[in-house]
């Protein structure tokens, strides 16, 4: 589609929005010529008081128009984001202008639908609600703002003010020097279909975990002391990947040693490991983070059909996650999680409503409902795999969400991506008491994460503002593993952070 700007240059959120709106179209910026088959012409001015937009939208012989005003107020920056704002929600009124204009045979072809998130384009939908009661608004307030500013729906506007309430409910736990702790193992079995993550198969680099695993206890320890010297207190671990479960025992072992050697847990009541598939959970495994003190596992089967696991490229059966959960059970964790996927290659409605069910029956009380999204280097892009529609991806939704709250689940967090299935949300689910509070804590930005291992992406956020600053590990293990001084330079900029924007008092 050809964007036509007028008076600003606001790429970055009218591409956020094209991508949501038009998922065929790809953004070109040349002049919009007679003859054109998608095109906009987005054109903006102002006043002292205001930013004015217009948006003029055709669309294969359909035409559209929108306007929109932004009142001007605050700061140079605050500013800018009002005028950012303006130029979105014009494009996003062009859109429902078009929208019903459009014939059927078109929407389908052009995979055009009704956003269920109104303009929202970020991964937070429900930080505004947050944000909303932080500034003391009721509740009904800060939805009754979130479906007005940003065009959301009721349905997804009800859902935001749960999860975005508990976000509000985790902020008030938290001290200006608490942060969260993350320990990232990027190994697994086999690559999944739906995955592009920066992991690497076991099968072809077994050889690089013991020294990965020595590297990352030596960032432990240094993160400790580094944790130590600045008065930082931990509130949450999780260890994620990949697969933790790839680990021997002793592997294991020795990582938690490092963590409970390194760093005072007193403050920290959770203590997650995402153990992951089933084909890797073992009792000695199990043996191992129960004698540590781990409060949640996570065991993530993704689905409970076995052509759907086959289709993306997983070596287990539905049965092997049965054993898994039993085997669990008998170690009486007070946490256990399970994640399924909605709109898997191969999968059905009725296949993921299997699925949730028997996840419900084999006793998790925390189940994460994701939504498949098409990742950039994912074989299910790079091999065509077919994957249900939009349609079907609903149906999946429409099913999990009163399931689970008839089995007396509600939603604690979600997040969104890009490239989603019919640009829905992943939601987590558990049972009053059951929920991960460092889901919350990252998902709604509300304290520094200070992340380990190979791809980590450290987060320090300035508590009570919107400043975060980020740093990364190098992403491969083997880079990982050679150059410890990219790891110091990060734990350096950690403490800064603090000592800059957080003194102690």
């Amino acid at each position: 589609m050809k964007l036509e700007f007028l008076g600003h240059d606001e790429r970055y959120i009218v591409e956020q929005s094209l991508m949501t709106l038009f998922p065929l179209e790809k953004p070109t910026y040349d002049a919009v010529q007679p003859g054109d088959e998608a095109w906009c012409r987005l054109a903006a001015g102002e006043t002292a008081a205001d930013c004015q937009v217009t948006a003029e939208l055709h669309y294969h012989g359909y035409t559209a128009a929108g306007t929109f005003a932004s009142s001007l107020t605050g700061t140079d920056f605050e500013k800018e984001g009002q005028r950012r704002y303006a130029v979105a929600a014009c494009f996003y009124l062009a859109f429902l202008d078009l929208y019903p204009k459009l014939p059927e045979a078109l929407r389908a072809a052009e995979k055009l639908t009704l956003p269920p998130w109104g303009m929202l384009t970020g991964v937070r939908p429900d930080k505004p609600i947050t944000r909303a009661l932080m500034e003391g608004k009721t509740p009904e307030e800060a939805k009754r703002e979130l479906k007005a500013r940003y065009f959301v729906p009721e349905d997804r506007a009800a859902l935001a003010l749960e999860t975005g309430a508990v976000g509000y409910q985790a902020l008030k736990r938290l001290e200006k020097r608490d942060i969260d702790l993350y320990v990232g193992i990027p190994f697994c079995p086999t690559r999944c279909a739906y995955c592009s993550f920066v992991s690497q198969s076991v099968e072809r680099s077994f050889s690089l975990v013991e020294p990965y695993v020595k590297a990352l206890i030596a960032e432990i320890r240094a993160g400790g002391e580094m944790v130590r010297k600045n008065h930082l207190r931990p509130r949450t671990f999780y260890m994620g990947g990949g697969t933790p479960g790839i680990l021997t025992p002793d592997q294991m072992d020795a990582i938690l040693t490092a963590l409970e050697e390194s760093f005072d847990l007193s403050a920290c009541p959770e203590i997650t490991v995402e153990i992951g598939r089933p084909d890797t959970i073992t009792a000695e495994k199990l043996a191992v983070l129960k004698s540590h003190g781990v409060t949640r596992v996570c065991v993530n089967p993704q689905t409970m059909e076995d052509h759907v696991l086959a289709a993306i490229g997983r070596r287990h059966v539905s049965a092997d996650t049965v054993r898994a959960m039993e085997l669990v059970r008998t170690y009486r964790f007070p946490h256990v999680n399970m994640d399924l996927i909605a709109g898997l290659p191969a999968d059905t409605p009725e296949g993921f409503r299997r699925s949730l069910d028997k996840c419900l029956e084999l006793g998790a009380d925390d189940i994460t409902i994701h939504t498949l999204a098409l990742k950039k280097g994912s074989r299910i892009l790079m091999e065509g795999l077919s994957i249900p529609d939009g349609a079907a991806v609903q149906a999946m939704l429409d099913y999990a969400a009163p399931t689970l709250r008839a089995a007396g689940f509600v939603p604690y967090y979600l997040y969104r991506q890009k490239y989603m299935s019919g640009s829905f949300e992943n939601v987590g689910w558990s049972r009053p008491g059951g929920e991960c509070w460092y889901n919350v804590d990252i998902m709604s930005e509300l304290c520094s994460i200070l992340s380990f291992g190979a791809g980590g992406s450290t987060k320090m956020v300035e508590p009570g503002t919107n400043h975060i600053e980020r740093v990364f590990n190098l992403k491969y293990p083997k880079e990982y593993t050679e150059r410890p001084e990219k790891i110091q330079q990060n734990q350096a900029a950690f403490a800064e952070f603090y000592q800059k924007y957080v003194p102690e008092t």
